[in-house]
């Protein structure tokens, strides 16, 4: 595999990186939220929020093909995914590692991310990252008719 290298989105990209949000949204998600949030999440809105957040959205890409992103908001490491074919590749890391260096950047001490309670295949990871578990809480996710309270976990790291 090439080394992947990491970047500023595009409008170019918001079509890979909503297929690869949605499709690892699905994996760590289904079973582990309300129905009212997995009923929000249609591919449209994937799409939507994609090219809405791009702003704040570095890609991870290997020989110029998207294949992991984040999304920075504020402290929050809001978004960190990996296609599936790029999982267990070092890309979530290097992802990870890039939040927290924007979020330092933009003068933080300290970042936060939420994950889904039952999604223990995240919460190892960001452990495995020396992020620590600061307890659960209703993390409030964007829905179409406000938000949707959503049992997670969140999780910390200085900086």
């Amino acid at each position: 595999m090439s080394t992947p290298e990491r970047r500023p989105a595009t409008l170019a990209d918001a079509a890979e990186i909503a297929r690869i949000w949605r499709e690892g949204w699905r994996d760590g998600h289904l079973g582990h939220t309300p129905p009212a949030l997995i009923e929000a999440r249609t591919d449209a809105s994937f799409d939507h929020r994609a090219v809405e957040r791009v702003p704040q959205t570095t890609v991870a890409t290997i020989d110029g093909d998207v294949v992991g992103f984040t999304v920075i908001v504020d402290d929050e490491a809001e978004q960190v995914y990996v296609d599936r074919a790029a999982r267990g590749s070092g890309i979530a890391g290097l992802l990870l590692a890039e939040a927290e260096r924007q979020i330092a950047a933009n003068g933080h001490s300290r970042a936060w991310l939420a994950v889904a309670a039952g999604n223990a295949r995240a919460r190892r990871f960001y452990e495995r990252s020396g992020w620590v578990d600061d307890g659960g809480f209703d993390y409030q996710a964007d829905g179409p008719d406000g938000p949707i309270a959503v049992p997670c976990h969140r999780y910390v790291r200085d900086l």
